[in-house]
């Protein structure tokens, strides 16, 4: 028991010493004041990196690359290293695929009973997708700008064009859906939430960027930058991945039965 508190006090004392010496030492000077800090964030205007040498892009391009690459690699290793060596009593990582294989699998039979096979596999990839590139941040990836100086790679949805691409694309798989089942008839049924892709993308853009805004202000001042910023940035990191997975899956699943749900028959009265 006195192990566990002269363990305790060391490290408050660690703790109290890190936080003294941040505001003894003050602000060390910043190449950018806090609102273009902010306004880059949003709009990628300053900080941009070079692609290949060919053309100048925002931050969270490469960032949708290195995502898109780590998910490609990691779905091929599971699938040739790993599936093969299942067995019938799964161990932890089985039990771990199968359970979130399950979780997509279920929720998109309760949407759409009559044609879920394609649902499944693009709500669980969607949900791969926001879920690994949300946590993306969290690694702390360095990339240099163009004018030569060092900016960590943002999620790749925190930029407006990949939340509006995320948001259209499963639009066109709830129209998909309404034509495969009900041809023409499912693109009126489709069309009449026109609103639906612009919901879908701000959405996703607007929640994880207040996290992101959130976690540049704590970066932002000296005075802040110990032991808050990891407990702000891992709660908001996780806390949007979680919530903004499931939001998009499910919308993307309810709206895909709703418009693939075929005609009901009537009944023929016996003459």
């Amino acid at each position: 028991m006195r192990e566990h508190k002269k363990g305790l006090a060391l490290w408050l004392a660690v703790v109290l010493a890190l936080l003294s010496g941040a505001v003894l030492a003050g602000s060390p000077g910043r190449t950018e004041t806090v609102k273009e800090a902010m306004r880059d964030a949003v709009l990628h205007d300053v900080n941009r990196i070079g692609l290949l040498g060919m053309k100048e892009v925002n931050p969270g391009l490469i960032s949708a690359f290195a995502v898109t690459l780590l998910l490609l690699v990691a779905a091929a290793c599971i699938r040739v290293f790993l599936i093969p060596r299942f067995r019938y009593v799964p161990g932890r990582f089985q039990m771990l695929l199968e359970e979130a294989v399950g979780l997509f699998s279920g929720m998109a039979r309760g949407s759409s009973p009559h044609r879920w096979g394609f649902l499944g596999a693009y709500i669980f990839a969607a949900g791969a997708y926001i879920f690994v590139g949300t946590l993306f941040e969290l690694l702390g990836l360095q990339a240099v700008t163009v004018h030569g100086h060092p900016i960590t790679l943002p999620a790749p949805l925190s930029d407006v064009n990949a939340a509006i691409a995320m948001g259209t694309f499963s639009y066109l798989v709830i129209l998909s859906g309404g034509v495969a089942v009900n041809g023409i008839r499912g693109v009126g049924k489709t069309l009449k939430e026109f609103s639906l892709p612009i919901s879908m993308s701000f959405r996703l853009f607007g929640a994880l960027l207040s996290g992101l805004l959130v976690t540049e202000l704590v970066y932002y001042y000296v005075n802040l930058s110990f032991v808050l910023p990891v407990v702000v940035g891992v709660l908001f990191t996780l806390l949007h991945a979680l919530i903004q997975t499931y939001v998009l899956t499910m919308l993307t699943a309810l709206y895909y039965g709703e418009v693939s749900e075929p005609p009901a028959q009537k009944e023929k009265r016996p003459a």
